[in-house]
């Protein structure tokens, strides 16, 4: 008599590399971000990657991560939690939230005030800037829980 299997991914696997399946989409030339929310059963509420906002064209804007701030990507980039966030539409109380890199002060928050309760992040490379330092601190202090995604094999 045959059993279930019991090498399967778990959640936490399965729904890190939807992130990084999604983040494939972005058209940024040096960082390409996902992110995927999900609710308390990990059904998927709402993906996202990062890029400019619906209806501008990718080469409408500059790519440049150097210049005045008019002149480069970060004046006019929606991140990857922003966009998850938005494409969930107004279902993230309570969710989860799994991205490619931990949240910017600006996507803290947006997840702050959406409601969300968890980040799952894979990235930390921006941990002692100053965007990260602010980010953990303002989860710390609205109680939202933070884990780096580790992938057991």
């Amino acid at each position: 008599m045959l059993g279930p299997r019991d090498n399967y991914i778990s959640w936490d696997e399965c729904l890190m590399r939807i992130a990084f399946t999604i983040s494939e989409r972005s058209k940024d030339p040096s960082t390409q971000a996902g992110a995927v929310v999900v609710n308390e059963e990990n059904v998927v509420v709402g993906m996202g990657y990062n890029g400019w906002p619906r209806g501008i064209e990718s080469c409408d804007l500059p790519w440049d991560r150097e210049g005045n701030f008019e002149d480069t990507k970060y004046a006019y980039v929606c991140h990857a939690e922003e966009n998850a966030i938005y494409n969930a539409n107004n279902t993230t109380k309570g969710c989860k939230i799994y991205t490619t890199l931990f949240p910017c002060n600006e996507c803290a928050k947006t997840i702050i005030q959406n409601g969300i309760k968890e980040v799952i992040y894979d990235c930390d490379k921006y941990h002692d800037q100053p965007e990260a330092k602010v980010s953990r601190k303002m989860f710390k202090l609205a109680g939202i829980k933070l884990r780096q995604y580790s992938c057991k094999k």
